[in-house]
Parts: structure tokens; C-alpha cells; sequence
């Protein structure tokens, strides 16, 4: 199978589809995986470290047209709709429910999408409940930051007050 990483473009998105050991175990299994250049630099994997690990590096284009499945972190954006063809699979986090439109993207070019969100094993959800945990522990601080800022804004407290 040809397996294509595009670099993610979500606002904000930093994370990459595949590491390079995963190319590399990807590989050992006779797959091809093609990493569009630059797609690791945001999560530390430069482009070297795909090429040592077997992967062909490549222009989105490129990537796109030729891979058969395509392994994202997030789902495709609008600026990507153009770049999925038809018969193609996208295997990501996609959150379908509140997106009527990339919804329909998929079922018009007939793609098979594979979400991380819905994938189980023995009644758990093993690519959720990781995300799931971190975002639960990340939320009372983020919280308490944004508390702190408000209260601040709203009750200005000089260090003479302590």
C-alpha cells in the first residue's frame, strides 16, 4: 500500500501523522510511505530523519496523487478538499458529526474515512482515551489560567496587596 503523511494545516497544529519509526516499521511491512516535505518540523522529525527511515519525501501534490491512504492527526481542512481523490481512504481524527460539509466531501468522492475517534478494542476507545486523558488533566488548568486573567482584569491587585 502507498501510504502518504501530509504536513498538517490546521490553525495551530503542530503534530504529525507518522514518526519516522513508524515509516520505518511501515516499510519492514513492504509498505511505501511518502512524507510531504516539512510535515514532521513542527512535532522535532526533520526531513532526514523521514529519509533515513525509508520514507519518499515529496510536494503535497505529489503526496495526494499518488497515496492510497492518507494518515493524518486532524481532519481535512477546506484548503485540502481539492487534494483527496476519489477511491482514496484518510485515516485521522475526523469529527464528522459537526462538519456537514467535509461530510459530504467524502461521500461525493466516494473516500473511505477511517476515524480515530470511533476505532475500538475490547470496548475501549485506545486512539481516544489517551487524547481524552490529557485534554481531562489540561482542563482544570487551563481554567484556573484563564480565572487568573480574568480576575485580574476585573479586581487589579498591586503586589502591596499581599
Amino acid at each position: 500500500m502507498i501510504i502518504g503523511v501530509p504536513k498538517e494545516i490546521k490553525v495551530e497544529e503542530f503534530r504529525v501523522g507518522i514518526t519516522p519509526i513508524g515509516v520505518h516499521d511501515l516499510n519492514q511491512d513492504g509498505h511505501t510511505v511518502l512524507v510531504e516535505t516539512g510535515a514532521g518540523e513542527g512535532s522535532g522529525f526533520p526531513d532526514e530523519e523521514y529519509r533515513k527511515a525509508g520514507a519518499d519525501m515529496t510536494d503535497k501534490h505529489g503526496l495526494f496523487e499518488r497515496a492510497e491512504l492518507i494518515v493524518k492527526v486532524k481532519e481535512p481542512v477546506a484548503e485540502e478538499y481539492g487534494f483527496i481523490r476519489s477511491e482514496q481512504a484518510v485515516f485521522t481524527y475526523l469529527h464528522l458529526a459537526p462538519n456537514r460539509e467535509l461530510t459530504e466531501v467524502l461521500l461525493r468522492k466516494r473516500v473511505t474515512g477511517i476515524a480515530y475517534e470511533t476505532l475500538t478494542k475490547d470496548n475501549s476507545l485506545p486512539l481516544l482515551s489517551p487524547m481524552s486523558e490529557i485534554a481531562g488533566r489540561m482542563a482544570p488548568l487551563m481554567g484556573s489560567y484563564y480565572l487568573n486573567l480574568a480576575r485580574k482584569r476585573s479586581f487589579p491587585v498591586s503586589s502591596a496587596s499581599f
